[in-house]
């Protein structure tokens, strides 16, 4: 449960509260078939969680199992301090995904078969993103309503208490500009003329933005394609359901599922996995690159609607030897088939290769 402190008062009894609970956790000593399950919700909201979480795992670890949620802020926090080292394995959530409607059995291998998405939730992920509020209420003036929120409350108070920012009007005009491009390269020295701060300062609260869960960074592939970009990365927005511009908010969709996939498949045990996308000096271009232990995986390269086969595809697949090489259409309806047993550049829906994902 959230712990609020509105006075000093409330905040020692939330204290004592907590020391209270810690005292009076009593875990069975009969034979269970299971261990138990404790759930803390929040945890980083209570200012000692870290000697609290590791005192409790100490003493009950054996006996239960202890699941610890919260916001990207608990990742922050968790950076200093006392260390938990030995004690947990992280796990990064994301938002709801196109295969978390067809299904929820936590995947024992990276590819999984392809299932038809349900067309109700599909539209919903499309039209109001995979937050779960908005996806689950599906409303149109609360999905506007929301988003608004979230980006106010982001730069008005997650920011604040994370950073403790002088200039709150400058890093909001940043966050306003970033969320119009989603899906475009960030040049950090044109931004800061922008929003007249130096460039490092722009750095800074970029990667602010990205540990606050507000958009994410994809960095070039340069390993074995000529002429390769080393610089600029692309933004992607976490939330696609406000983005105008249908290429975009096609590509910022497969974006957002691509990283949840590499993210979890890692944190999940079944590799190191990145996600990349390859460009050169000559403008050729793919979207994206997963990269599997090192090694270029499949490419993907987004289209909001039917199109030719990309020649870049080929290019790429031949520079990086990618065993795949993906078109994901955007407006095309599922295929029952296996995206990943074909070799060759392929045109694909994307509700087919996404529902083999995580």
């Amino acid at each position: 449960m959230p712990i609020r402190y509105p006075n000093p008062r409330s905040r020692f009894v939330a204290e004592a509260s907590f020391h209270t609970c810690f005292d009076s956790v009593q875990v069975s000593t009969n034979l269970r078939e299971r261990a138990a399950v404790v759930v803390l919700d929040e945890l980083h909201k209570y200012p000692k969680w870290k000697g609290f979480l590791k005192g409790f795992f100490d003493m009950y670890g054996p006996r239960v199992r202890v699941i610890v949620t919260g916001s990207s802020r608990l990742d922050i926090a968790r950076r200093g301090g006392e260390s938990l080292m030995g004690r947990y394995f992280p796990f990064r959530m994301h938002s709801w995904s196109v295969a978390e409607c067809v299904r929820t059995a936590v995947p024992r291998e990276a590819v999984q078969p392809p299932v038809p998405i349900p067309q109700a939730d599909w539209c919903a992920l499309l039209d109001h993103g995979g937050f779960p509020e908005p996806f689950l209420k599906r409303d149109v003036r609360f999905t506007r309503r929301w988003r608004s929120l979230r980006l106010d409350q982001l730069t008005k108070v997650d920011v604040r208490d994370v950073a403790q920012l002088q200039d709150l009007g400058s890093m909001e005009v940043l966050a306003q500009i970033l969320s119009e491009r989603s899906a475009s390269q960030i040049v950090y020295s044109n931004l800061s003329r922008e929003i007249a701060v130096a460039v490092d300062t722009v750095r800074r609260w970029v990667d602010l933005l990205v540990r606050l869960h507000f958009g994410f960074l994809v960095r070039p592939w340069f390993a074995n394609v000529a002429k390769a970009l080393r610089k600029e990365p692309k933004w992607f927005l976490r939330d696609w359901s406000g983005i105008e511009d249908l290429g975009a908010r096609a590509e910022t969709f497969v974006g957002c599922h691509l990283l949840k996939a590499v993210e979890g498949w890692t944190d999940l045990g079944l590799g190191q996995f990145d996600l990349r996308y390859v460009r050169d000096k000559l403008k050729r271009e793919v979207d994206f690159l997963v990269v599997r232990d090192r090694k270029p995986w499949f490419l993907v390269e987004v289209k909001a609607s039917e199109a030719g086969l990309s020649d870049a595809l080929e290019y790429f697949q031949s520079q990086t030897r990618a065993r795949h090489a993906f078109q994901a259409v955007m407006n095309r309806a599922f295929v029952n088939a296996d995206c990943f047993e074909r070799a060759e550049p392929v045109v694909v829906p994307v509700q087919t290769l996404l529902s083999q994902l995580i």
